[in-house]
């Protein structure tokens, strides 16, 4: 698991930790029962207080994404990953009613809209793209974070 954090921007740290872990185990890279690096761990490998790391933590707990285990640490939990996915397709519907709502007051037309989505969803794909391609060489030699 690659964690990766931009100082920049108004995502808070300890969400851009809680997305990427979310994202790692909806996707399969991360597996039920795996375990997670111990808070401190990933707190020095990230640079980043304890107390960040711990929120993150807590937040997947909360969300059933994680279980704490004493002595063991924290592990991927049993998902039900279609009920989660459906939850994720709610939220972005709701997301893409506020984009349709805001494209209307700005006048902007279903047909931009839709053309905009798609610009976006191919500019996303294409980032990814990059990321991947350059963590293929990272998983080589040893365990990433």
């Amino acid at each position: 698991m690659n964690i990766i954090i931009r100082n920049t921007g108004e995502v808070p740290i300890y969400e851009q930790i809680v997305v990427q872990i979310k994202n790692a185990i909806l996707s399969g890279e991360l597996a039920e029962g795996e375990a997670l690096p111990s808070i401190r761990l990933l707190a020095k490998e990230l640079r980043i207080s304890v107390i960040t790391t711990k929120r993150a933590y807590e937040e997947l707990e909360r969300d059933g994404f994680i279980v704490a285990i004493p002595g063991k640490g924290s592990l991927v939990a049993p998902q039900n990953l279609e009920l989660v996915r459906e939850e994720q397709r709610r939220a972005l519907e709701q997301h893409l009613a506020d984009a349709v709502c805001a494209a209307r007051t700005a006048g902007i037309s279903r047909r931009e809209l839709t053309e905009l989505l798609a610009l976006l969803y191919e500019d996303e794909g294409s980032e990814e793209a990059e990321e991947n391609k350059g963590d293929k060489g990272d998983t080589q030699g040893g365990e990433r974070t």
